[in-house]
């Protein structure tokens, strides 16, 4: 009986330890990042869920020295085996723009790239991007 106390007890302990992994490797919660601007570094934040397998969420910050727009919706999002990628689509001034965020999710931290549309029309750059879990 002691002996399978003992068993009963490890797998008890693997099965919390993995559910509490499962839980840390979700994208779900609060993220924050900064990004450089025109008119110097401009802070973000991303709040996101997870239900159903699916990635929602929206994305707040910016403004380029002027009031912050309005939290915008994610779209396009997936998450598998770590990777995230998502859209955010914005209007300024009569036109869209999409920018779109691809990372690799790493403890409280997502390390990527953001493609958002360049100046004037011109072509798309990457940014390095690293967001921080809030907690």
């Amino acid at each position: 009986m002691k002996i399978q106390n003992k068993i009963l007890a490890a797998f008890a302990a693997v099965t919390i330890s993995a559910v509490a992994f499962a839980a840390d490797a979700s994208p779900a919660g609060n993220w924050k990042w900064s990004q450089q601007g025109r008119n110097g570094p401009q802070e973000y934040t991303a709040k996101l869920d997870v239900k159903d397998g699916k990635v929602m969420g929206a994305v707040t910050g910016g403004g380029g020295g002027q009031a912050a727009p309005a939290p915008a919706d994610i779209g396009d999002a997936t998450f598998k085996d770590g990777a995230i990628t998502f859209t955010v689509t914005r209007e300024f001034n009569g036109n869209k723009r999409v920018t779109k965020y691809s990372g690799k999710l790493e403890g409280d931290m997502i390390k990527g790239t953001i493609m958002a549309p360049g100046r004037g029309g011109a072509e798309p750059m990457p940014v390095d991007w690293v967001a921080t879990r809030v907690k």
